[in-house]
């Protein structure tokens, strides 16, 4: 199964400037609480675990897969993507500004096990998350994602 399939339309490009780790954190849940694979209460535990425990969602030099436990409101298994064509800063000591983000909306511990395979691959694959935060529209992003 394609990442895809969990994606949708949920592909985020935002050329906003200076934001806020709160702010910043809106725009990667913003689709999925539209559309309401989330609850709003998702978007809020992230930030709550942020502001104990840090920036535990950046996993790498500009990329992100902020997340939070389901029971904090998943409604259904999602994945959003949004790109931060200026970068933000999440307040990673470890890896500078974030410009790519995966928000993971999964209804078990267990049931994402192959979408977390396949977003490894991709994180994994340099020229394909760069040409992702180089793309100017959702189409291009989405050519690239059907690998995976």
């Amino acid at each position: 199964m394609s990442i895809m399939n969990l994606i949708g339309d949920n592909i985020v490009i935002s050329n906003e400037q200076n934001l806020t780790v709160d702010a910043a954190l809106e725009i990667t849940c913003s689709k999925l609480v539209e559309q309401g694979k989330v609850e709003t209460t998702y978007l809020e535990a992230i930030k709550q675990k942020h502001k104990e425990i840090g920036a535990y969602y950046v996993l790498a030099p500009k990329i992100a897969m902020p997340h939070a436990r389901p029971e904090d409101g998943v409604n259904e298994a999602a994945l959003q993507i949004t790109v931060f064509k200026n970068g933000v800063d999440l307040e990673s000591e470890d890896n500078g500004d974030v410009f790519f983000s995966v928000t993971l909306a999964a209804l078990d511990s267990d049931s994402h096990i192959q979408t977390i395979v396949a977003l490894s691959e991709l994180f994994q694959n340099d020229e394909d998350i760069e040409a992702i935060i180089a793309a100017d529209n959702e189409a291009s992003i989405a050519n690239i994602l059907n690998k995976y």
